[in-house]
C-alpha cells in the first residue's frame, strides 16, 4: 500500500473515532489494541495489514469497510460477485410455496421419495455442492410445503419434520456463502416446521443453525443467546443419557465457544470446549445427530478454530496436529483445512497456509469457492507476500481474487 493511502485511512479512521467522541485510549479498548497502535494507524506510519483487523476497525467506527478503505488493494483484490447458487436459493425463499400449498389440491405425498430428497440435499451440502443443492431444492421444498398439508395426519409429522431438515440445509448452504440473512429465513422455517411436528430435538436443531447464522452475520452476542437458551433447554433431557440430545448439547455448546472466542472472551471460550469434549465422550464418534458431526473429532476442529479466532496460532497448530477428520464430511474437514491455513497466516507462514488451502480446495472447491472467507485469507496472503508463489496464483484464479 502507498503511504498516500495509509495517511488517508488513518485520517478517515481518525475522523469515526472523533465522531464517536472516543479518546484514542478507549478507541484502542474497543479494538483490544494498544494506545501507540491507534496512534500510529491515524498518523498513518502503520500498516493494517490483514482484512479482519480492517473489518474490527469498520465496525467500531460504524462504517461500512468499502467506505473506509475505498482504496484499499485489500478490499478490491477480494470483491467477486455472489455464487449463482445463493441467488437460486434466495428465490426458492422468496416463492409463496406454503401459500400455494395451503390453497392448492394436491395429490397424496410419495413420502419415501421425499425422504430420499433430504437425505439427497444433506449428501450436497456436506459435499459443498451448492450448484446441485439449488437445483435439487426448487423441486424439492415446494413439494414438501405440500405435502405437509396433503398428507395424511398420521404423516403429517414426519412430513413437518423433512421440511424442517431440508430448510436446514438450505440454511447451512447460505450460510456458507456469506447469504446471513436469507439462512436466518431458512433457519426460522425449520424452528417452525420442526414445531409443528412436535419434535423438540429438531427445534434445537434449529437453533444451532441460527447460532451459525449469527456468527457469520457477526452477530456474537446473539449466537451466544441462541446456543447458550437451546443448550440450557436440553440439559434434562441430556441429563437423562438420550443420546441425540447430548449431541445436540454438545454441537450448541462448541457455538458457545466460538461465539466467546469472537469476543475475546478466551477463559469462556476454553470452558466451553471443556465441557462440549465432556458431552462427546459420552456420545463418541461416528455419529451424525442432525447433521452436527458431533464428536471427539469435531471438538478437536472446534480447539483449531477457538485458538485461531483467539490469535493463539501456536496452540491452534498443535491442536491441529492431533486431529484426524478424514472421517468428517467433506464441508468439515476443508473448514479445518481453513482454520489450520488461518493460523499459519497469522504467523505470516504464506507457504505453509497456502499448501493448508490447497488441501481445502482439493476436498471441496465448491465450498471453497463459495465461502468468503477463503476468499478473504487468499486476499491476506497476496498482501503479505509481494512474490507469490505458483500454488497461491493459481488458488487466487481459482477464486477470483487479483492484487489491486
Amino acid at each position: 500500500m502507498s503511504t498516500e493511502y495509509e495517511k488517508a485511512l488513518g485520517r478517515r479512521i481518525a475522523a469515526g473515532r472523533k465522531r464517536r467522541g472516543l479518546s484514542q485510549k478507549e478507541f484502542a479498548g474497543l479494538l483490544d489494541r494498544s494506545e501507540a497502535w491507534v496512534s500510529q494507524v491515524e498518523r498513518g506510519v502503520r500498516r493494517i495489514d490483514r482484512m479482519t483487523v480492517l473489518e474490527k476497525v469498520a465496525e467500531v467506527v460504524g462504517v461500512p469497510i468499502a467506505e473506509l478503505a475505498a482504496e484499499a488493494p485489500i478490499v478490491a483484490s477480494s470483491a467477486v460477485g455472489e455464487p449463482p447458487e445463493a441467488s437460486r436459493l434466495r428465490l426458492v425463499l422468496s416463492t409463496a410455496h406454503p401459500l400455494k400449498a395451503a390453497l392448492g389440491q394436491h395429490e397424496p405425498p410419495d413420502v419415501p421419495a421425499l425422504r430420499a430428497g433430504v437425505d439427497r440435499a444433506w449428501a450436497l451440502t456436506h459435499e459443498g455442492d451448492y450448484s446441485g443443492l439449488a437445483e435439487l431444492l426448487e423441486q424439492l421444498i415446494p413439494g414438501l410445503e405440500s405435502a405437509t398439508r396433503s398428507a395424511p395426519e398420521q404423516e403429517r409429522a414426519d412430513t413437518s419434520r423433512l421440511l424442517a431438515l431440508t430448510y436446514h440445509a438450505c440454511s447451512a448452504a447460505l450460510a456458507n456463502m456469506g447469504d446471513p440473512e436469507a439462512a436466518w429465513i431458512a433457519a426460522d422455517r425449520a424452528v417452525a416446521a420442526a414445531e409443528r411436528a412436535g419434535a423438540p430435538l429438531l427445534m434445537a436443531a434449529g437453533e444451532f443453525r441460527l447460532s451459525i447464522v449469527f456468527l457469520g452475520a457477526r452477530r456474537f452476542d446473539q449466537a451466544a443467546r441462541a446456543s447458550g437458551s437451546a443448550a440450557d433447554a436440553l440439559r434434562p433431557l441430556a441429563a437423562s443419557g438420550q443420546l441425540e440430545a447430548i449431541a445436540l448439547r454438545g454441537a450448541l455448546t462448541l457455538q458457545r465457544a466460538v461465539a466467546a472466542a469472537r469476543m475475546n472472551e478466551a477463559e469462556d471460550a476454553y470452558e466451553h470446549l471443556r465441557q462440549a469434549r465432556a458431552m462427546a465422550e459420552q456420545v463418541g464418534n461416528g455419529r451424525n445427530d442432525y447433521n452436527t458431526e458431533f464428536g471427539p473429532v469435531n471438538v478437536g476442529l472446534y480447539e483449531v478454530a477457538v485458538a485461531v479466532d483467539l490469535g493463539d496460532a501456536g496452540l491452534a497448530l498443535r491442536a491441529a496436529e492431533r486431529v484426524d477428520a478424514s472421517g468428517l464430511s467433506a464441508e468439515r474437514q476443508a473448514r479445518f483445512r481453513i482454520d489450520v491455513a488461518r493460523a499459519h497466516a497469522q504467523r505470516r507462514q504464506v507457504g505453509l497456509a497456502t499448501a493448508a488451502l490447497s488441501a481445502a480446495w482439493t476436498v471441496s472447491p465448491g465450498m471453497i469457492r463459495a465461502l468468503p472467507a477463503a476468499r478473504q485469507l487468499v486476499s491476506d496472503l497476496l498482501t503479505m507476500d509481494q512474490s507469490p508463489s505458483e500454488q497461491l496464483r493459481a488458488l487466487a484464479d481459482e477464486l477470483g481474487v487479483h492484487p489491486g
